[in-house]
This record gives C-alpha cells, sequence and structure tokens, in this order.
C-alpha cells in the first residue's frame, strides 16, 4: 500500500516537528513540513500531498485563507489542528464549515488530551481524511444556494389525510458541519415538525454552531443542553461529547442530553437517537436523513425506521465528503430515497408536510 502524502503546516517549528514524527513514527506516512499559509500553498503545488494538516494562527497568511485558497484551486482534505480556546474553536469551527473534513486539538493546548491521546487521534484523523473526496463537492454550494432561493419560506399545508410527521432526525459526521450550514437554512420557518441533529462533534463546537445555524437558518436553533420542550419550527442539536436522546412526556415529546454511552462508537450518537425516537414515536411518523460520515453510525436504526413504515434518506455517493453512514444505509435496504445534498431537504419538507 502506498504512503499517505502529508504536508503539516505550522508557525511553530518545535510543534511541525512533534507532528511529523508522529506521523513518521506511525509508518506508512511520507511527511513535508510548511511554516505557514505561502509556504504551503507552495509546497502543494510541489508535493501533491494527500492530506494537509493545517494550523489556524500564522503570520503572511493564517489557516482561515490558506484553507480558502486550497478549496478553490486545489482541493484536498484538509485537518486542523489548533488549541481550543473560545476564539479559536469559532474560527476552527469556520474551518469545517469552509470545507475542512476535521480537527485535532493541539499538542500542549487548552484541552487536557495528553501526547499519547493526541498521537491517536492524528494519526487516526489523518488516515480518515485521506479517504475523503472533498473535490466531489465542488459547486455543491452554488447548487444549494439556488436550491435555497427556490424553496418556500413557508412550508405547504399538510394533505389531507396523510399521518401527521412527529418528528425530524438528521445524523452527520465527517463533513456535516459545513452540510448542516447549507441545508438546514433551506428548511421553512413554518415546518410543521421538530428537527433534531446528531452531529459528531466535540462539546466545544456545539454552542458555537447552534449559535451560527441560529442566525442562518429560518428555524430556531438550539444547543441540547438540557432537557427541552420540542416544538415545531425549532431544530435541536446534540451536545458533543453527549448522545442526545427523545423522550415522551405528559405534555409532549422532550429532547435531552445524556451522558455518552459505552454501548455507541460515536457521540452524539445517531443510532442511539433514532433508537430512542422509534421508543417514543410511531416509527411510521417519523422522516429520517443520514448524510456525509466515517463509519456506520444510524444505518442500524434508520433502517430499523424504514422498516417499520417510516421515510429515509441517505446522501448520495456522488455529494458526500464521506459515503460511509450513508452508504451502508443505502447496503441494508434501509433508504427509502437515495439522493444528493442538494435535493434532500426538498424531499424532507414533502414527506413532513
Amino acid at each position: 500500500m502506498p504512503a499517505t502524502t502529508v504536508l503539516v503546516v505550522d508557525d511553530s517549528a518545535l510543534m511541525r516537528k512533534m507532528l511529523r514524527q508522529i506521523l513518521l513514527d506511525a509508518g506508512n506516512f511520507e511527511v513535508h513540513t510548511a511554516r505557514n499559509g505561502v509556504d504551503a500553498l507552495e509546497q502543494i503545488e510541489r508535493v501533491e500531498p494527500d492530506v494537509v494538516t493545517l494550523d489556524v494562527n500564522m503570520p503572511e497568511m493564517d489557516g482561515l485563507s490558506c484553507l480558502a485558497e486550497i478549496m478553490h484551486s486545489r482541493p484536498r482534505p484538509v485537518v486542523m489542528v489548533s488549541s481550543l480556546t473560545e476564539d479559536n474553536a469559532l474560527v476552527t469551527l469556520e474551518a469545517l464549515q469552509l470545507g475542512a473534513v476535521d480537527y485535532v486539538p493541539k499538542p500542549g493546548g487548552t484541552v487536557s488530551l495528553n501526547l499519547e491521546d493526541v498521537t491517536r487521534e492524528l494519526v487516526r484523523k489523518v488516515t480518515s481524511a485521506a479517504g475523503t473526496r472533498p473535490g466531489r463537492a465542488r459547486g455543491l454550494r452554488q447548487r444549494l444556494r439556488a436550491q435555497r432561493e427556490r424553496m418556500p419560506v413557508e412550508a405547504p399545508p399538510p394533505r389531507r389525510g396523510a399521518a401527521r410527521v412527529e418528528l425530524v432526525l438528521v445524523g452527520s459526521s465527517t463533513g456535516g458541519p459545513a452540510l448542516l450550514s447549507e441545508l438546514l437554512p433551506q428548511l421553512p420557518g413554518s415546518l410543521p415538525a421538530p428537527v433534531v441533529v446528531a452531529q459528531h462533534i466535540s462539546a466545544t463546537f456545539t454552542a458555537p454552531l447552534a449559535r451560527r445555524l441560529d442566525e442562518m437558518c429560518r428555524l430556531r436553533v438550539h444547543e441540547v443542553d438540557r432537557t427541552m420542550p420540542m416544538r415545531p419550527g425549532n431544530v435541536y442539536i446534540g451536545r458533543g461529547n453527549a448522545d442526545v436522546v427523545v423522550a415522551r412526556r405528559g405534555d409532549g415529546l422532550v429532547v435531552k442530553s445524556v451522558p455518552a454511552s459505552g454501548d455507541y462508537r460515536w457521540h452524539p450518537s445517531v443510532d442511539r437517537l433514532v433508537a430512542s425516537a422509534r421508543r417514543s414515536c410511531d416509527p411510521g411518523r417519523l422522516v429520517c436523513a443520514l448524510l456525509t460520515g466515517m463509519g456506520d453510525d444510524g444505518a442500524a436504526e434508520m433502517a430499523a425506521v424504514r422498516q417499520a413504515g417510516g421515510r429515509t434518506v441517505a446522501e448520495a455517493e456522488e455529494t458526500a465528503v464521506v459515503w460511509g453512514m450513508p452508504g451502508e444505509l443505502t447496503r441494508r435496504g434501509g433508504a427509502t430515497a437515495v439522493l444528493p445534498s442538494h435535493a434532500i431537504v426538498g424531499q424532507l419538507v414533502e414527506w413532513v408536510n
């Protein structure tokens, strides 16, 4: 198997040396380094790396500016490496929305990870990033924005005699923050069902992600950091490093954040969210969407929803940054529809109504 070529970009010579050595010690990596964004763009032309790791704060050209140029002119997987202070968390979130596929806390940063944890996470995420396809999404934003302009501000009235959809469930992972930022603003403000999102992400990011989406969307967007009653016209984002579940109480459905369960590999767990919804609702009144992401989280439970009479959509391989989760739902025969990203919202609105 050929070695994965990685370009490590960091302002600190010591950090470049540390990250380079971690990857070399892991084996099967060819590692080059760059000291800032300007140097990185020159190196990309020369060595054609499979993956770029990118610092946030650098002189001459910072990480965001460099990322934007990479995505515009030479799209390839980028993993952000930053200390997750509040300011850097906001910048890293913006990087994920610009097209970075993942992030790693910087060794010695504010996150209390020891070097062994950082090493394992860096190697895993760089390896995973090498299998992503950010170039396939070129032009996606333009198509999504054009689609959004055609979407009605108000949802059409439900069809007479149709069973009312009670809940919309969305699962996503690698590549998800950028896609959610394009899809959720398309939903009409009068959508007659609440939406719950399980996005694999750290707790550092979910509050800023919810705030940013709230500014962009016609629906109200909340981070689920406590038990909250669910109402139509609202989106609930599961808090990172925890799980998000649905329950029924006397006055209706609630959503709550619960400690991450060791029975599930990824968090917030899509499978756990959908399983809780199946217990709390008639599965025939559920609508689910499984978007880009590594692994198979959500596939088993969404397939069970379809088998029980609910409706599910899997993102198509042609637009998914990683076709792991939606691909597994498709392979299980659990997808009512398999659609490119720009067609998903229209299908969800049609089903809900």
